[in-house]
């Protein structure tokens, strides 16, 4: 399966939780599920949750 014909259904489900992550690299890699949505900058829209997903799984991979 490819990139693009999963992630709309992961983001349908779960918009602001859902998560890429990159496996097979020497480090690890966690990145958010959306583009930067740059229209929302200074309007207070913006969303942080997928963004805390990130980092919270990348430290929890850190850890193990």
């Amino acid at each position: 399966m490819y990139h693009d014909q999963g992630l709309p259904v992961l983001k349908s489900q779960g918009f602001g939780e859902a998560i890429n992550i990159t496996l097979g690299l020497p480090f690890i890699r966690t990145s958010v599920d959306h583009r930067t949505a740059l229209s929302l900058a200074g309007t207070g829209l913006a969303k942080s949750s997928s963004l805390q997903v990130a980092v919270d799984l990348a430290l929890e991979l850190a850890r193990h």
